[in-house]
């Protein structure tokens, strides 16, 4: 029974809604993801919309909320100087992304 459970649960864990409240973190150590911020949407790997209310993120879509603390956040992230910089650091983390 326990094998049926956890085989359910993996089957629907894409489906499972995270919210993506966003912390942008002052240094680089302290991020699980580095970004890099593009000039052209035809450049990005993920085009993002920044909202307004937490109440607004609507699951894994590309919506992101940015909170004011750290502990409030899913992910922290840090906005690199150069593209080649830009990537996971807490690889635990990337099921929130995709």
């Amino acid at each position: 029974m326990t094998s049926i459970k956890l085989i359910t649960a993996l089957v629907f864990m894409p489906f499972i809604s995270f919210s993506q409240k966003i912390y942008s973190a002052d240094y680089a150590s302290q991020a699980d993801l580095k970004v890099y911020v593009v000039d052209y949407a035809s450049q990005a790997d993920l085009k993002v919309y920044k909202v307004n209310y937490a109440s607004q993120v609507d699951g894994n879509r590309g919506k992101w909320y940015f909170v004011n603390y750290e502990s409030q956040a899913d992910l922290k992230i840090y906005f690199t100087d150069y593209a080649s910089q830009a990537g996971w650091v807490n690889k635990a983390k990337q099921h929130l992304l995709y």
